[in-house]
Formats: structure tokens, C-alpha cells, sequence
């Protein structure tokens, strides 16, 4: 697992390198088919881990965000996004990351989240905890709503269901409330700076590593009906342990 999580380091290495040197600078936007934009550097960035993982595990298998599936069920399959939050890049802002993990027969292993532009990484492996640019970190004790801060993120499927309400309820309840959105509330939750995240319309690829970093971090991490992250999962209740059966009881009482 450590060969793995070196060489996943250094794929995000190299893929901020690429990255970095086109932010903020002068590229073509595209629209993909899901009206999502991408850019030169999304592709070569991708390209580079591609590389990068592939070269030393021939055998395994590769998802990414804009390559789409190779050996997708080969034992262990790589899960990429190059640039989770290029409409962040595009604007000039630090808020988006690559991410890469690694899934072993269904079950994710191993993350990495980099933030360039923003200076950090984390990553974790399985049964070997979570890191936050080599110190190790820890989700927060809390486990009352009305001391708990929660950040929300990517809202619109839960806007448009009757769980809209239910949400509502949980944010009258608790203590401060926050909109961080993509890898920087996952971060600061695996870190014990906040202590729930709430999110619909995410895909795998962009939530595989943070998985893994949340849960080594001592966290609690399911889709909103409570069950386990997998490849279609679309919907995220990340919490400190003490947290989440009552969020998940509050969310799930409309749905």
C-alpha cells in the first residue's frame, strides 16, 4: 500500500506541475456533452497520472474523468479527476484539486487530494490514517448538532426533493453553517475544523480520495440514504461519528 500511495504522490506531483502551468494563463474552454467545461490542462494533467500510475502497475485498471474506463475490472482500479473544479480554474480562483484514489475489488483503499493553488495536500491509506502535508489529522469529537458547524455543497437534486426541507431543519439546528464546497470542506473536516458535510449531485470521481482521507481521519462517510460510497454514488453525509446517525435520521425523514 505504501508503493501505491508514493506513486500516487508523485502522479499528483506531476499533475501540479502541469496544472500550474496553464493557471491563469491563456487556454480554450470547452463544453462536454454534460455542459461541464475542460481544458488543455485537465487533459494533459490526466494524462500524466494516466502515465504516471499505469507505468508502474501495467496491470491495473484506470477510470479518469477524461479518458474515461480501461481494465475497469482489474482487481485494482485507479479513480481520477485531473481538475475536480475547473470552473474554479478557469476563473483564476485556488479552489480545486486533483484527485486520485485507488479501489481494490469494490472497496476504496488509498487517496490522494492536492490543492496547488491553494498549497495542500492530503491523503490517506487504508488503516494507516490521514494526512494534511505530512501531519496527521483528525476529525473533531463532536457529536451534538447544536455545536456542530456543517458545510453544504453542489445542493440542486436536494433543492428540487422533499428532503429540501428536511435540510432546512438541520441547518435551523446547528451552529454555524458554511458553503465550502468541493475538496476544501473534506479537508477541513478530516482536519476537525468542521464537523458535516452535506452534498448532492457529486460523482465518484470527484469524492473517491476524500472517501478514504475522511474515513482514515476517523470520520464517517456514506451517500445521504447511509449507504457506503461506490462507483454510482452521487450524494455525500460525511460526519464525525457522533454526528451522523442524527443527521441521517433528519434527512432521511422526507425523502
Amino acid at each position: 500500500m505504501q508503493t501505491f500511495l508514493a506513486t500516487a504522490l508523485e502522479a499528483a506531483r506531476r499533475a501540479a506541475e502541469v496544472a500550474l502551468g496553464y493557471y491563469r494563463g491563456d487556454f480554450q474552454v470547452e463544453l462536454k456533452q454534460d455542459q461541464t467545461p475542460v481544458t488543455v490542462a485537465d487533459r494533459e494533467a490526466e494524462e500524466v497520472i494516466r502515465n504516471t500510475l499505469l507505468d508502474a502497475f501495467p496491470d491495473h485498471g484506470f477510470y479518469g474523468e477524461e479518458s474515461g474506463k480501461a481494465q475497469e475490472n482489474a482487481d485494482y482500479l485507479w479513480l481520477v479527476d485531473p481538475i475536480d473544479g475547473t470552473k474554479s480554474f478557469v476563473g483564476g480562483y485556488g479552489m480545486w484539486s486533483t484527485q486520485i484514489a485507488l479501489m481494490h475489488r469494490g472497496e476504496l483503499v488509498l487517496g490522494v487530494s492536492s490543492a496547488p493553488a491553494m498549497g495542500e495536500t492530503a491523503w490517506a491509506a487504508r488503516d494507516s490514517g490521514a494526512f494534511l502535508d505530512g501531519k496527521r489529522i483528525e476529525v473533531s469529537a463532536r457529536s451534538r448538532l447544536d455545536e456542530a458547524s456543517v458545510s453544504t455543497g453542489n445542493l440542486q437534486s436536494l433543492a428540487r426533493s422533499p428532503q429540501w426541507g428536511a435540510l432546512g431543519s438541520v441547518l435551523a439546528r446547528v451552529n454555524r453553517t458554511r458553503g465550502y464546497g468541493d475538496y476544501y470542506h473534506y479537508h477541513r473536516l478530516a482536519a476537525g475544523q468542521l464537523d458535516a458535510v452535506i452534498e448532492s449531485d457529486v460523482n465518484i470521481l470527484d469524492i473517491a480520495a476524500l472517501v478514504v482521507i475522511v474515513r482514515e481521519a476517523g470520520g464517517t462517510f456514506t451517500d445521504l440514504e447511509g449507504r457506503a460510497p461506490g462507483l454510482d454514488t452521487s450524494s455525500v453525509l460525511a460526519t464525525t461519528p457522533g454526528l451522523h446517525a442524527d443527521l441521517l435520521r433528519t434527512l432521511s425523514r422526507c425523502a
